[in-house]
């Protein structure tokens, strides 16, 4: 992710009165009641629930061996499959947060349901310091102080049973001193300069980028005395973030761009490639333009990658390699990405996403989809709502964790659990969900259901195949394409790359079984089911529900309503909120001896980034088809009783509620 507190709080702004004053009106017309929202602080040193019972087995992190890619799914070397669901830690978090305070985030993070922590800008510019110290001349050196505080984290995290994926370049930026030919053509009078897509066609910088990569990779942390590259703890590495010429940096390169021995460079192989193949000349070089110039593209990324791979392998690393990301919408940059052991994605969501209607509009779930390559696995390195002005992040969570299971891929990481100091509270951000009631209260309940495999994986897969002419011609993605949309709602969409003279290594891969063609899917009224019926969005209403054995929940505008499912009733004034009920002691609901119920809504700062947050307390009752559960510890503002051989928690909407514990006190009846 390129955006940052520091470049992006002017953007941050709450509307906060404004909204809740139209809300209100609404409300009122509707007939509804509201309850005005409250002061919400989240404890940033604890978590409640504790579901660090998921990790005890993996204590610590790495005992079931490296973790492979086979076929599309992620393995360790046990044979066991790998499912991780994670968050970022990035920036000031990495650098600035006290040895003790690692120790305890790390213990918190487990007890959220996280098995998994990617180590994020750690060699950005805008982090001072970072990798290199503070405001290093040069990004030749990695700074030992610094490097010894990134070995503290993996050390702590590793010994909670949490992995950690490993960036090599985030946003580094080159200096003169750093030594590379034709800097100041790059850098145009500035004293530094992004290196990406500079990368792809600039042999200096390559060998520069290894050299960090060898350093940082082959040093021996003294707290596991164990170097990443030999540290069955590290899940995977990524080349390069969100750096790719096919849809954002080719453009860099062009003749107009004046940056001398690069943009020459950039034309001769554009030349090359053209020759080798037989293409207009004067089309391939037109970053811009789609046609053969996205074939060139695409080529000239796959052949960086494909040397860097190369060197990752000669240096030790032993787990799977991503290149950089899908991100942007555009299907265009999936070949190259092909070229890594897994394809990764990352997933941006705007507000309203439950309301959009799947034949109209696509949503970035749907997004995410198209990168299940045949034959790779999936891997979602960064995952948010865009900004956190909006009223309904805390459904992100549970629509993520559930369509992700849905289609069987392999990692996800919010975006991001802080980048701030964490020996204290912080301040508000969309990249700080460690102190966000409204994510944070579900993001424990999205974990349970990821990784314990609650929703089943799809029984329909539909294949989309399409020609080098629909890939590399005009636009296509999901937001293009209804038949991409319903395809991956309804079941597990599934992309198979075309062979193509031109890309001898893009490689088109046999599915493991007939599949249906994407445009079979289809969606009648407002509604539209998974295949396996445990999921269901409803557009017209906004609301996204999820029934199970062990996982139900209802999301979105879910008030004034009645919404039953298999062992739940949930029935609520307030207009929009989250409502998730859970097994946790892996029985059906109506069976459960121990049940965690998590409650969100949306959360305001008291200003644009001063905590604390204020949330909507929740009224109305939920309903438990299941006796003899009482809660662990009361709490202001909720009843519990049993009516008529069902179990009735009675929220009043005076007092803010994130979670309930629930405990039977009499044995099943069978």
């Amino acid at each position: 992710m390129v955006a940052h507190d520091m470049m992006a709080s002017g953007a941050i702004g709450r509307s906060f009165l404004p909204r809740i004053a139209s809300f209100i009106v609404g409300c009122c017309a509707a007939g509804w009641a509201l309850s005005a929202p409250l002061p919400d602080t989240i404890d940033w040193t604890a978590a409640q629930p504790d579901l660090s019972f998921l990790n005890q087995p993996e204590r610590p992190a790495g005992k079931r061996g490296f973790v492979h890619a086979k076929g599309d799914a992620l393995v360790f070397d046990d044979g066991s499959t790998a499912r991780f669901w994670g968050a970022n830690i990035t920036a000031a978090s990495l650098f600035q947060t006290d040895r003790e305070a690692v120790k305890e985030q790390a213990r918190r993070l487990s007890r959220l349901g996280f098995n998994l922590v990617r180590l994020h800008h750690h060699d950005s510019y805008w982090v001072q310091p970072n990798i290199f110290g503070t405001r290093s001349p040069s990004t030749r050196r990695i700074d030992p102080a610094m490097l010894d505080k990134l070995d503290w984290w993996v050390h702590c995290l590793k010994e909670e049973g949490i992995y950690v994926w490993v960036d090599l370049h985030v946003q580094r930026k080159l200096t003169a001193d750093d030594g590379i030919p034709g800097f100041a053509d790059m850098a145009k009078g500035q004293s530094a300069v992004d290196l990406k897509g500079f990368n792809y066609i600039d042999a200096d910088i390559e060998r520069a980028m290894q050299a960090f990569n060898e350093a940082y990779l082959t040093h021996t942390n003294p707290y596991t005395h164990l170097a990443l590259k030999d540290d069955p703890a590290v899940a995977a590495v990524l080349i390069t973030n969100e750096n790719d010429l096919t849809h954002h940096y080719g453009n860099a390169l062009l003749p107009n761009q004046k940056v001398g021995r690069h943009g020459q460079r950039y034309m001769d192989e554009a030349k090359a490639f053209a020759k080798a193949h037989d293409l207009p000349e004067d089309k391939v070089w037109k970053a811009w333009e789609y046609g053969p110039s996205k074939l060139f593209l695409n080529d000239l990324e796959q052949r960086f990658n494909a040397r860097m791979i190369s060197h990752l392998h000669a240096i030790g690393v032993k787990v799977p390699i991503a290149t950089t990301s899908l991100w942007g919408w555009q299907a265009v940059s999936l070949p190259a990405l092909t070229v890594g052991d897994v394809v990764d994605v990352h997933a941006y969501e705007e507000p309203g996403f439950l309301g959009r209607d799947p034949r109209k509009q696509g949503n970035a779930m749907h997004m995410a989809a198209t990168a299940q390559v045949v034959g790779k696995p999936v891997t979602v390195t960064e995952w948010n709502m865009g900004k956190l002005d909006v009223p309904d992040r805390h459904e992100l969570p549970l629509y993520v964790a559930a369509t992700a299971s849905h289609q069987g891929w392999d990692a996800l990481m919010h975006y991001a659990y802080a980048q701030t100091p964490l020996q204290s509270a912080g301040f508000a951000s969309i990249w700080h969900a460690f102190n966000d009631p409204s994510r944070l209260a579900v993001l424990p309940a999205a974990a349970l259901l990821y990784r314990r495999h609650d929703v089943r994986e799809a029984t329909t897969d539909y294949e989309w195949s399409p020609t080098a002419a629909e890939l590399f011609d005009a636009p296509i993605a999901p937001a293009t394409s209804m038949p991409l949309r319903l395809a991956a709602e309804h079941g597990r969409l599934v992309t198979r790359m075309p062979a193509i003279v031109a890309l001898p290594w893009l490689k088109s891969a046999s599915a493991p079984q007939a599949l249906s063609p994407a445009k079979a899917a289809s969606a009648a009224n407002d509604a539209l089911a998974s295949d396996t019926a445990e999921l269901k969005r409803d557009w017209k209403r906004a609301t996204f529900t999820v029934d199970t054995a062990r996982t139900q929940l209802a999301s979105g505008a879910i008030g004034g309503r009645e919404i039953k499912l298999g062992d739940i009733s949930v029935r609520l004034q307030t207009p929009r909120a989250s409502v998730v009920v859970q097994s946790l002691d892996d029985k059906p609901i109506r069976e459960s001896g121990r049940l965690l119920v998590s409650i969100a809504t949306d959360a305001s700062p008291a200003g644009e980034k001063d905590l604390p947050y204020s949330s909507e307390p929740v009224r109305g009752d939920i309903e438990i088809a299941a006796t003899g559960l009482a809660v662990d510890a009361q709490q202001p503002g909720v009843q519990v009783r049993e009516q008529q051989g069902r179990t009735l928690i009675v929220l009043n909407g005076k007092e803010v509620v994130h979670w309930l514990s629930l405990q039977r006190k009499t044995a099943v009846k069978r």
